[in-house]
Parts: C-alpha cells; structure tokens; sequence
C-alpha cells in the first residue's frame, strides 16, 4: 500500500500522460501494462493485478477500473445475520486489448474486456464487453459506430482544417474568424 501511494505521489509531478504510463507500467502492479499509449488518471484501482492493458493504449483523466463488488455484505446478511460470511467478496478482471482509447470519466467494471482499436467515449459506463473496432457511449455503454467510419469521417473533415503544427494564428482564424 505504502508504494501504491508513493506511486500516486508520484503521478501528481507529472503532467505528461506518456510519463504517468512509464511510472504505472514500472511500479503501478498492474497484471499487465503495454508498450506506449498514456495514463491520466491519478488514482490506481483497488487491484490492479485484476487490471490488464495492451499496448498503445489511451486512457484519459479520470477513469475508474471497478474490479470488485460490495454486494455480498448485503447478501450475507440477508442470509445469515450479521457475522455470516457465506458468499465472498465478487471480483474479477478487466481486460483492455491494443489500439484502445477511453475517454475522460469513464468507468469500467469488472468482467468486462475492451477489444483491440476501440474507443469509450467520455462519461460512459462499460458494464458489458466492447467489440473490436466500435466505439460506445453512454450509460451503460453500447455501441454507436465504427472506427473505419470515423475513421472517413475525419478524413474529410480534417482536409481542409490546419494541423496541430499550424500557427496559432492560422488555427484561431479557422475556428473563430467570422
């Protein structure tokens, strides 16, 4: 416990997603953690050994990993009394395959893998596995497109839009000249 909150600690320094990735993949005790891709959020989930990430994976600020349940407290006490301890903390892993990105506030409970190029959009809740190449949203999470068709999408959009490499001032005229 004491290096998961020097690691979080250490989370805090960075503000560089590639940065925090390096440090989760070094010391965050995750079951696995891929080459590449970025870590915004600064809290590690309860059991990251039950958390699986591929490579070149994005995850933005903010996302939860849920890898357990609390129901069986309410369970044992319905069937046994207070002290019963007849059915055991629920846990299970999530598993997050290559060419993923998970949008800011998202949260992903356990039992659930996310197929290789992928995104989960910002805000969503993914109770249920997520087909290779869709993307989801919402809550819960269900699929409301595909990665090729957006894929066309911005192709067309983004032709006559300035780079990222552009001057400021071209990008400012673009979206706010009027």
């Amino acid at each position: 416990i004491v290096k998961k909150v020097i690691l979080q600690g250490l989370m805090l320094l960075t503000n560089s997603g590639a940065r925090r990735a390096d440090l989760v993949r070094k010391y965050g005790g995750f079951h696995h953690y891929g080459k590449g891709g970025s870590y915004r959020p600064i809290m590690l989930p309860s059991e990251p050994y039950l958390v699986s990430i591929g490579n070149n994976v994005a995850i933005a600020a903010n996302v939860r990993f849920i890898t357990h349940d609390v129901i069986n407290a309410m369970i044992n006490n319905r069937v046994g009394g207070e002290n019963t301890i007849k059915y055991p903390f629920h846990m299970d892993k999530i598993i997050i395959k290559d060419n993923v990105v998970i949008g800011a506030d998202t949260t992903i409970l356990y039992g659930v893998t996310i197929e290789s190029n992928s995104i989960v959009a910002a805000g969503s809740v993914v109770v249920k596995d997520v087909p290779e190449g869709t993307i989801v949203a919402g809550c819960p999470a269900k699929v409301i497109g595909d990665i090729q068709s957006l894929i066309e999408k911005r192709s067309k959009e983004d032709s006559s839009r300035p780079s990222n490499n552009s001057d400021m001032r071209e990008i400012e005229d673009y979206f706010w000249k009027e």
